[in-house]
């Protein structure tokens, strides 16, 4: 197997001939991703706060609110050829862009763990019901040692050798039954008609979803980068992501209004009728566990020189490890801290890319200490500024107006500020 796919350092543009994806190879990586056991369970969350038809409602909204942005910032990796914390030098500065590097590990690794532990639960309850077999150890080492060859492969084996020749068509088969499963034995307008019970107001609940596609942002670029157009790169990832996330967002809202509760693994299982559907679904979310290493190790990769490869092998270990011991709560949480660091910070690098820039970046000044993006000792500080000021919108509208939803007037705000910014510096 070529290697080639993970030989590029992340502060090095990928050479064009080695930029081989298309359109459909990033709405089969996209919507792979917007599938997964975790999806199922964050659409959980949405009920039975809101009533059904609200529910999906906020999913499609808060899919739109992430996809968008998402897709944007997959197009600056294609242009650019860049990693993903790459691109973000010229707008924080070399070394101010070290801050989200070490946040996005952070998180990336908070990810892989997740995703270990979910696909170590869900193997262990079909054991568990088939031979009464329970060995969630065995299963934990079993999925973060796949986690972690797949990551050391890199992104081009793993969509051209399993997404594309036939692991997209086992995922829609799996998300296809898992659905019929429910269409087929319940009572849609029954469960349309309940009302919400209240607690969570509709702009949270965008929010909450939106965080989900917002998680991807400081990584898309690492896939981008392989892209042959930036156009490319944006239709395929918005519709693949975007079906895959309101798919899976409604489908686990749904399956917890039926169960009177969170869409856990065993209800799921016990709803659809068996456990192929999920034991296929298991083979989709290898590939969250996948990025989340392999985009962790990329990030960290513009901190040291460490090849990516053995990074992404110490990660994968690193995740294994956590997942042994780390239990599967504050799920909540963890999607709108997420989103309050990453949603101003790209509203920033949009801001810098699209407009300020016009989609200019000099990759030959991309690591150059006192070159174009030095700025003041290694930081800019209308960035950081811009970026923090984000931030605390984000949190100041979801505590005092919790309804109106924090990731819009964040990502706006931010933007703003940076280019006010600029613009009074001349």
């Amino acid at each position: 197997m070529s290697s080639a796919d993970v030989s590029y350092a992340p502060l090095i543009p990928v050479p064009a001939e080695r930029r081989v994806f298309a359109a459909r190879d990033a709405f089969a990586l996209w919507f792979s991703l917007g599938l997964g056991l975790l999806v199922l369970q964050a659409g959980s969350l949405l009920v039975p706060a809101l009533s059904l038809g609200q529910a999906l409602a906020a999913v499609v909204c808060g899919t739109l609110v992430g996809v968008l942005p998402l897709a944007l910032a997959g197009m600056i990796g294609a242009e650019t050829g860049l990693a993903a914390m790459a691109t973000l030098r010229p707008s924080l500065g070399l070394r101010g862009a070290a801050i989200p590097a070490v946040l996005n590990v952070i998180q990336l690794v908070g990810w892989g763990a997740f995703e270990i532990i979910v696909m170590a639960d869900a193997a262990d309850t079909l054991t568990r019901g088939l031979i009464g077999v329970s060995s969630p150890v065995v299963w934990t080492l079993l999925f973060g040692g796949l986690a972690t060859a797949i990551a050391a492969g890199g992104p081009v084996s793993f969509v051209r050798r399993f997404l594309r020749e036939w692991g997209l068509y086992l995922i829609l088969a799996a998300s296809a039954w898992l659905t019929y499963a429910l269409l087929a034995r319940q009572d849609l307008a029954a469960l349309f008609a309940r009302p919400g019970q209240g607690g969570m107001g509709f702009g949270a609940a965008v929010d909450l979803v939106a965080a989900m596609p917002l998680s991807w942002l400081p990584v898309i670029a690492d896939y981008g980068r392989f892209h042959r157009s930036a156009e490319g790169a944006f239709r395929g990832s918005a519709l693949g992501y975007f079906v895959g996330n309101v798919w899976f967002y409604g489908l686990g809202a749904t399956y917890a209004l039926v169960s009177g509760g969170e869409a856990s693994i065993a209800t799921t299982l016990a709803l659809a009728g068996g456990g192929f559907a999920l034991l296929l679904i298991l083979l989709d979310e290898t590939d969250n566990a996948f990025a989340a290493v392999h985009s962790a190790a990329v990030s960290t990769g513009t901190l040291t020189r460490v090849p990516v490869r053995r990074l992404a092998l110490g990660f994968g270990a690193l995740c294994t490890l956590i997942a042994l011991s780390l239990p599967l709560t504050e799920y909540e949480g963890f999607l709108l801290l997420i989103g309050s660091v990453f949603a101003p910070l790209f509203g920033v690098v949009l801001a810098d890319y699209f407009v300020a820039r016009r989609r200019r970046i000099d990759v030959a000044e991309i690591d150059r200490r006192g070159g174009a993006y030095w700025f003041a000792g290694g930081l800019r500080p209308a960035g950081l500024v811009a970026w923090l000021a984000g931030v605390a919108v984000y949190h100041g509208v979801g505590h005092l107006l919790p309804d109106l939803g924090a990731t819009l007037p964040a990502m706006a705000a931010s933007a703003a500020i940076f280019l006010l910014a600029t613009r009074m510096r001349g």
